[in-house]
Parts: structure tokens; sequence; C-alpha cells
């Protein structure tokens, strides 16, 4: 293959295929290679977040994915010999569009996401090995081997979404650490004969007990039912974390239902895996032109349902980064100046800085969640067994309660998560009071635009910066605004004072008046195109 690209994307996850969307609708050549010669395999993650519907929606893939989805989940949660319902849609969230969870099987997301990239005239490699990777300081180069033999290649970066046993963190000698966890997860594609509830009804249904938490989801992909359960570790050499391991046998399976206190038996078992599972977070996401995302810079339990979610986060994050610094970094080194590569280096170290504290933070959550719902220690196996029973008579009370449900789910889908200290984040010189802080992603509201009441994010639902402007705000010169720049004024909110909102939802800048000279060295530091270079 010989067209030219700005990024070479390893892994055709979800985070790869996202970050590849994200950075071509920013104006980057993207080229994806895969290992895997067939798209199908098993899906791990079950659930979209809010937050994660939020940064795809200027993708163009949220609808799609959300015809395929369960909007409205409801869960049963077995607690000894009490059954409580919970409803996980309609949340108390009335700053975003999707004020729910959705249940949503990883490969669906996958298919829709290369369906998406088809479209944009981009392939994926499959049966595509990456062998090396280095920065030889004036590009990346790397080495791929596939059935038409070994190519060596040469651009601007690569970007590692290939896993916890990453070949990019390796070549880029990134640190790994973290620990193997003591417990593994089962998954099994059942179909179950005595299922408590209505035949046919869509739901969850959570079992709790002394060795841990069983869910059944009625999203199995070669049988009715997704049985995830969690148990002590077999252990053995040569674990793949992460990955389907060896098969679980029809007798253990069921010995995990009748622990559970399940009175079913299964009928068919169509697949079934052990999945060893570890904590882990590179020491950086990027050395130099090598990038890391998703499984690849940390890895979690499936507590909280964070995997996918957070690496579509990290893509889109990396993603426009990605394609607005590939203009400062590709062509002939003649062609780059050097005030334009010091841009585009602020830039792209903001992913590291920004991404690597979210990721940390989300460590400890699913830790912490994940001791609560599967360790065979004392303590959370009373928990579970014993507490949680008694306790299940006011657990209805206590869910009925909508804003104290929305703030787990608001804390859970990373709505809170802000990059206030990022380089990027920028204020004015004179604050615009009342408004969300630079860093802050952008909450959704109802707002008005030429006398139309709107909603603000789907007025935002595209690719680029989007410049705010209060109903007196002076409008930007022409010369300030490159091809990924719109301006929408407010008419709603009186005042003169902008702000401008970065690609994936967060504000950029903010002013309480529209300064032209400010808001250029804003797009300039963001390397926006058609945007200065900054000179020292």
């Amino acid at each position: 293959m010989t067209t030219a690209v700005d990024i070479l994307i390893v892994g055709a996850g979800t985070t790869g295929l996202t970050l590849a969307l994200q950075a071509h609708d920013h104006g980057a050549r993207v080229r994806v290679v895969e290992r895997r010669t067939e798209p199908f395999r098993p899906s791990r993650a079950l659930i979209l977040h809010p937050r994660t519907l939020e940064v795809l929606r200027p993708l163009g893939v949220t609808d799609e994915l959300l015809e395929l989805a369960d909007t409205a989940p409801t869960a049963h949660l077995h607690l000894g010999s009490h059954v409580v319902e919970a409803r996980l849609a309609d949340l108390d969230l009335p700053d975003t569009a999707f004020p729910h969870l959705s249940l949503l099987r990883q490969m669906d997301v996958e298919r829709v996401l290369t369906g998406a990239l088809a479209e944009r005239g981009v392939t994926v490699e499959r049966g595509t090995d990456l062998l090396t990777a280095r920065d030889d300081g004036s590009s990346a180069r790397a080495v791929l081997r596939s059935r038409d033999g070994i190519e060596e290649i040469r651009c601007p970066f690569v970007v590692g979404c290939d896993g916890p046993a990453s070949t990019v963190r390796s070549c880029a000698g990134i640190g790994w650490h973290g620990r193997p966890y003591a417990e593994e997860v089962v998954l099994a594609d059942v179909e179950i004969d005595g299922m408590p509830g209505r035949p046919g009804a869509s739901r969850a249904e959570v079992f709790a007990g002394r060795q841990g938490l069983l869910f059944l989801f009625p999203l199995g992909e070669q049988a009715t039912w997704r049985l995830l359960a969690t148990r002590p570790s077999a252990g053995g050499a040569g674990q793949n974390f992460g990955e389907p391991g060896p098969s679980v046998p029809r007798a253990e399976l069921q010995h995990l239902l009748s622990d559970a206190g399940m009175p079913a038996r299964i009928e068919r078992l169509a697949w079934s895996a052990r999945v060893p599972l570890q904590c882990r977070l590179a020491r950086r996401f990027r050395r130099g032109r090598l990038f890391l995302a998703g499984d690849a810079a940390h890895t979690y339990s499936p507590a909280t349902g964070q995997g996918m979610n957070a690496g579509i986060q990290d893509a889109v994050n990396l993603g426009w980064k990605l394609g607005f610094a590939a203009s400062r970094f590709s062509g002939e080194p003649a062609d780059r100046t050097e005030a334009g590569k010091g841009d585009a280096d602020t830039l792209l170290a903001s992913y590291d800085r920004e991404r690597r504290s979210a990721a940390h933070r989300r460590l400890i959550l699913t830790h912490a969640a994940f001791w609560a719902e599967a360790s065979t220690g004392r303590v959370p196996s009373w928990l579970r067994a014993v507490a949680a029973p008694r306790v299940a008579p006011v657990i209805p009370a206590v869910l009925d309660r909508r804003r104290p449900v929305a703030e787990v789910v608001r804390l859970i889908s990373q709505l809170r998560v802000n990059c206030r200290h990022s380089p990027l984040s920028v204020e004015g010189r004179s604050r615009l009071r009342g408004a969300p802080r630079p860093g802050d992603r952008l909450p959704d509201a109802t707002v008005s635009v030429d006398g139309t009441p709107r909603r603000l994010h789907q007025l935002l639902a595209r690719p680029g910066v989007h410049v705010l402007l209060q109903r007196d705000a002076d409008s930007p010169p022409e010369g300030v605004l490159g091809p990924l720049v719109t301006v929408v004024r407010l008419a709603n909110s009186p005042g003169r004072g902008l702000l401008a909102v970065r690609p994936d939802g967060h504000v950029g800048f903010r002013s309480e008046t529209a300064d032209p000279a400010a808001l250029t060295g804003w797009l300039s530091l963001v390397c926006a195109p058609g945007s200065p270079p900054v000179r020292p």
C-alpha cells in the first residue's frame, strides 16, 4: 500500500475504529490495521454510557447505535429470597440527551463504526500484524506483516489500540504497572430452562452470593442469554489477560447458577470461556510520535462497564488532536515551521495529561467496585450474602430517589470528568461568569437560535471547534475562522462573551468579551486548520 497516511492505527476494536473516525473527520489520512482476520469475536462489553454516546454523536453513528440498543433496560436484583427491580432509563440527567444506560453488544458497536469508516473510504486491513514501531525523530516508522509480505511505512504518528499485550507499548518502552486479579470472569452463551419472570421479557438478571455476582443478559450472540459470573481464578501459565481463554464445562456453569440460588437448568451451552483479569495502567500514554489508547493504555475489571467506554472516550480525545496536528507534522521537513511543530507538541502532550489522570481515577473506582462484586474475602462475601438481603426491602425506596441514582450513573459514565488543568484550557482576560469553566464538559441545554428553541448538543453534533457567542457579542473576524470552526449565536444568553468548545465537547476557552486576538491565540494553540502558528 503506497498511499500516504498521517496516522497508522494498530487495532480495530471500538477504540481504534473510533480514533480512525475522529481523526479522519478532523483532517487526517488514516490507515487501520488489525491482526485478526475475521471481525467476529465474542463481545466482552455490553453497556454504552451516556458520555460515550455524547462523544460519538458528532461522528454520525449514535442514531444507528441506539436503534440496535436497549435504551430502557431493567434489571432484577436477586438478593437472597428478595427480588428488586431496577430501571435504568429516564434518569434524572437533564444535561444530556442520553439519560439512560444502553445495553448493546461490543460487536454491534464495532460493526456500526466499521460501516461508518467504509462510508468514508477507509477499509480495515485485516490479517496485518505490527512487528515493530519506532520514533526516528522526524517521523514514526513501522514494520507490518501481512499475506502480501513485509512492509515498512513512515508516517507522522502511530497509535496503539492493540489491547493489553500492546506491541506499540512494548516498542515504545512504556512501563505497564499493576497486577492480576485473584478472580476471573466466566462468559457463556446459553439457553436456560426455568428462567424466572415473564417469558420473552427483555431484562437482566443479577444474583448476589458469597462467591460473587452472576449476571444474565438477553444479549447472547450464539444463544439467548449471555452469562457473566466471577469466581476465584483457576490460574494457569501463559494467560492472555482480558481475552477469552479455555472453555468452561457445562457442569461448572450449572454449579455457578445453583450457587447463585437460581432454580434453572442450562438447556444448551453454545459457547463459554474463562477470562483472566488484571488492573494495570501505562506509565505514560505517549512517547514521541507513538501513542496508546484504550486497553493498550489501561485495563480494568469489568465492574461498572468501563473498558469499551473508556477506550472510545480516549479515542475521541486523541483523534481530533492528531487530526489537527497532522497538518503541522505532514509533508517534507523543509515545509514545516518550528512554531507550528511547537504548537502541535503542546496539543499532543495534553492527551497524556488529560486522559491518564482520568484513567487513574477510573482504576480506583473499578477496583473498589470489583472488590465488592467479586472478592471472596470475609467482608465482601458477608455484604453480598447477608447484608444485601437484609436491606433489600428498603432498596426500592432508595431507587425511587431519582437524583441519587442519577448521580451514581453520572460518576460511572464519566460525565463529571474535566480537564481544567490542561494547557488547552484557557481563561480570557475577563472571566465569563455563570458559564462552564475551561476544561469542563459542556452540558446540554435548551437554547434559542434565530428565535427557534434547540438543544445545544444537537446544534454541535458535527466535527470541529464550535464558538458559542452570547446574544450581543461581536462576531469574530472572518480571518479567525478556519474550515473546522463554526459559530453559533445564542439569542437567549444576554451578554457579550463567548465560549470555544473543543471537538470532544469540553470547553477550551471562555471570555466575558469577544476578544478576537485571544480567540485566535487559542485556535492556534489547538492547531485548528486555517489558524496561524503561535510565534514564540
